[in-house]
Parts: structure tokens; C-alpha cells; sequence
């Protein structure tokens, strides 16, 4: 199979023939991204927010699509993400946490997220999970498992580190936080030829 030669959403440039200065850009956009993540209680109410103000998560119905390729969430198994970005009204949904995570941490476009959620996979199933909506800014990820998302290897997310631990023996990878992720581990590149659905 032959390697496409894409362009850099960046700078336009070959992917192949890139250099770090888009690297590095794209990492300070993503931290600057992630930096705006805060509650913004007294900032007026929007859809989705708690009688004190603090966004909620919104639930995944049969008809919930990815933002990133419209695939229905519902159909694939593993955890999922929604972002609030300040200037929607209706979340932003991930039908993989490497999605959300790549799209926090290297973003295409910076937009202002209001709130970041992914699902606590030690209180939901992994092929068919369903609420258990957690901060993604205080979860606990594993890196490198044997389980597959919906497009090939992800990030389980968990809330509790005894629940991480139980994951990596069963399924190995390594345990991170959101800060110790870096733009090489959430490259989404290639992650269609790892689905046999497609």
C-alpha cells in the first residue's frame, strides 16, 4: 500500500518533508486550548448546565454522530467523548476518546471548551457504554491497550486509578494524565485501516 503524501494542516507543506516548528505550534495551541477549559458558572446559563451553573454532560441517543466523521456512536465500542466549545450550544461528540484527545491537544481550529467529558470505563461496559460521564481534565487515561475503539488503539478513561491499574493488568498500556499526553500519541493518521467495518 502506497503512503499518501498529505499536506499539513498547518502550514500546507508536505506531511512527509515537515519539520517541528508545526509540531510545537500545534502543542501550544493545543495547551492553550486545554488552559481554557474552566467552569464558567457565573457567566449566564447555557443548554446543558446544572441548576449551579457548571455544565453537564449531555447523554449519546441512537441517532449521536461523531463530529469528526459523522459515524453514529452507538455503533462502536470503547469510550467516548463530547467537548462544549463556548461558541455552540449542543456539545461536540467524539465516537473515540483518541478523537476528543486530538482534538484538545492538537487542534485544527482553537476554539474556546467550556467543558471536556469522556466515559469512566470502570463503570461502564466497553462495548456498549453508556453514561458514567467524567471531567477529562481530572481522568485518569491508559495509553497502549489491547482494546480497540471505534477507529483502532485508544485511551480507556477511568476516575478512579485502582480501576486503571485493574485495566493495564488485564489489557496492559501505560497510565497517564491529561498533561503528560503528547501530540505524537493522539495522531489520528491511519486509524481507518485499522477498522474492518470500513
Amino acid at each position: 500500500m502506497s503512503k499518501k503524501n498529505y499536506l499539513c494542516r498547518c502550514c500546507s507543506e508536505p506531511r512527509v518533508d515537515h519539520d517541528e516548528r508545526c509540531s510545537e505550534r500545534r502543542l501550544f495551541l493545543g495547551l492553550m486550548a486545554l488552559a481554557s477549559i474552566a467552569p464558567l458558572a457565573a457567566c449566564g446559563s447555557k443548554e446543558g448546565e446544572g441548576k449551579s451553573g457548571a455544565i453537564q454532560p449531555a447523554e449519546i441517543t441512537q441517532g449521536t454522530s461523531c463530529e469528526l466523521d459523522g459515524m453514529l456512536l452507538v455503533d462502536y465500542p470503547g469510550p467516548k467523548g463530547q467537548i462544549h466549545f463556548a461558541d455552540s450550544k449542543e456539545p461536540a461528540f467524539f465516537c473515540d476518546t483518541m478523537e476528543l484527545l486530538n482534538t484538545l491537544i492538537i487542534p485544527e481550529v482553537v476554539r474556546k471548551v467550556d467543558a471536556a467529558f469522556v466515559q469512566d470505563m470502570g463503570q461502564t461496559d466497553w462495548d456498549n457504554p453508556k453514561g458514567a460521564w467524567i471531567d477529562a481534565r481530572t481522568a485518569i487515561f491508559v495509553h497502549g491497550s489491547k482494546r480497540k475503539g471505534s477507529m483502532g488503539p485508544t485511551f480507556a478513561s477511568f476516575s478512579k486509578e485502582e480501576d486503571a491499574k485493574k485495566f493495564v493488568q488485564e489489557y496492559g498500556g501505560t497510565i497517564v494524565r491529561m498533561a503528560d499526553i503528547k501530540p505524537e500519541m493522539v495522531d489520528l493518521r491511519g486509524g481507518a485501516n485499522t477498522d474492518d467495518r470500513m
